[in-house]
């Protein structure tokens, strides 16, 4: 295994992007059905995300990787045929600064994926890999057993975090962004986005009410600012005649966000194969989520996967509604919203309009879900869901796309 570790380093050696990350875990004792939920907002200069298949280890496993990954070396979030589910923040207050560029998350994850049952299998993983480990990152990890914990990890040791512990977790949620509780923290990154999530995430878990809905609709498209307490919704524009220019810096979704997932494991002796993995590519301001399960048969939706590096169906459209969103592409355009685009009084926004989407999506698929922890769950239902999905989500993009040209 150390070799192999070795060989993913030397070719990976040059390939370093820009990573922030908001993300969370939250114990089954705390959610309102039972069941842990991992939960990664992925920010990165990777635009292009999919979803890929793998069978090429232990156990056969899901996950989000960039499109331009033709072989999916490096896995940025997934879970695998026994219920365990991987990803990470990157974090920037771990190792000394002169260290140098931390970037094996990737392929830690994968090897996770590949190996690892439980919290156990993955704290022996990091044990056995050669030091330095060349990462830097909080990894969130789930399984089947209830376990759920963050291991903050440097180049040479972690420590974990366990969202099961009462003095850790008192409400059951713990949250990363870009910094670790165990580092420098005059090297802090991402606080503003952690002090936009810690506040929504403390409420819901008060009124009962955390939930893979709460983490997809209320969290990624939360858009009160931590730091200056800002909130567009509160100043949403009566339609969008015009453009409305807002600054858009350092919120929870960001110009640079590329996916969210949000793993839903199981509780008691519920099957490994009723985990989800509920899925945004793209931004999640132009994109819906759907549920994802791993499966014998390797029926997904057509529009979150592609062959070798072309990207995803999904992603594109997504990106493309975004410039509507961002349309200065000179200067510092990025850091300016049209607020007029996103959302208006007269419920035109492009947010506005994926929302029924997208919450048909959920509850049809939660009825499924539900079906099947009753019953075993049936191919010829799972492919008629995903054959419904993709002429469903395909036909409002397209005709959304026809009437922007």
């Amino acid at each position: 295994m150390k070799r192999l570790y070795t060989i993913f380093l030397l070719l990976l050696a040059t390939f370093l992007p820009i990573v922030a990350c908001t993300t969370a875990i939250i114990s089954g004792k705390y959610t309102v059905d039972g069941r842990p939920l991992l939960y990664k907002h992925r920010d990165t200069d990777a635009l292009q995300n999919k979803v890929m298949y793998f069978d090429d280890g232990k156990y056969k496993y899901i996950g989000i990787v960039n499109s331009n990954d033709k072989y999916g070396k490096e896995v940025w979030g997934g879970y695998n045929s026994t219920g365990f589910a991987i990803m990470n923040s990157a974090s920037y207050n771990l190792n000394p600064e002169q260290a140098g560029k931390d970037e094996l998350e990737g392929v830690v994850m994968k090897l996770a994926l590949q190996q690892c049952a439980t919290l156990a299998d993955f704290e022996r993983l990091l044990d056995s890999l050669p030091k330095p480990m060349y990462l830097s990152a909080n990894f969130g990890v789930i399984d089947a057993l209830g376990g759920a914990a963050y291991y903050e990890t440097g180049d040479y040791s972690y420590k974990k975090f366990d969202a099961n512990d009462p003095l850790t977790a008192p409400r059951g949620y713990l949250i990363r962004t870009n910094y670790s509780f165990s580092g420098d923290r005059n090297r802090d990154k991402g606080i503003s986005r952690y002090m936009a999530a810690e506040p929504i995430l403390y409420q819901a878990a008060l009124s009962n009410s955390l939930s893979y809905k709460f983490l997809l609709q209320d969290v990624s498209r939360n858009l009160k600012h931590g730091l200056t307490g800002t909130n567009l919704y509160n100043n949403i524009p009566l339609n969008n005649d015009k453009p409305i220019y807002v600054p858009f810096r350092d919120f929870i979704p960001r110009y640079s966000t590329s996916s969210v997932i949000v793993v839903q494991g199981t509780k008691g002796d519920e099957p490994p194969a009723l985990t989800t993995m509920w899925t945004i590519l793209g931004s999640p301001l132009t994109s819906v989520a759907i549920p994802v399960w791993l499966n014998k048969n390797n029926i997904y939706p057509s529009i979150l996967i592609a062959e070798r590096s072309e990207n995803a169906d999904l992603c594109n459209w997504s990106l493309f509604l975004k410039k509507e969103l961002f349309p200065i592409s000179v200067g510092e355009g990025n850091d300016y919203i049209n607020l007029a685009a996103l959302l208006t009084s007269n419920q035109t926004g492009i947010l506005q309009k994926i929302k029924p989407i997208e919450n048909l999506i959920l509850e049809n698929g939660n009825s499924l879900l539900e079906k099947w922890r009753k019953n075993e769950q049936l191919t010829s239902e799972l492919k008629d869901f995903y054959n419904q999905i993709d002429n469903y989500v395909s036909e409002f993009y397209l005709n959304e796309l026809k009437d922007d040209k």
